[in-house]
């Protein structure tokens, strides 16, 4: 039952959700790009980032100096079973 409240409560904040919007298409896209796409701060954004990575919803490439965030392809299946019926 823990491990629901943490993936209901990672999903309850709209930016999160925008995030995962953006990242549906398995486009990687860096936090300026995200941050700029959502109106928040750059600071905002990455804590949401850091959120969803910790939880192992994204994975981060570095390119370039740049750190760019897409859907981990192994994300934990229970998460995975939730955004499936979000992301209709």
């Amino acid at each position: 039952m823990k491990r629901w409240t943490v993936i209901f409560r990672a999903l309850a904040n709209i930016n999160r959700l925008k995030i995962i919007k953006l990242l549906a298409d398995g486009r990687k896209i860096n936090v300026t790009d995200i941050a700029e796409n959502l109106g928040i701060s750059f600071k905002a954004t990455s804590n949401h980032l850091a959120l969803l990575k910790n939880l192992d919803v994204l994975e981060t490439q570095g390119i370039a100096g740049h750190v760019f965030y897409s859907f981990n392809s192994q994300m934990p299946n229970d998460f995975h079973k939730v955004l499936k019926h979000t992301l209709k």
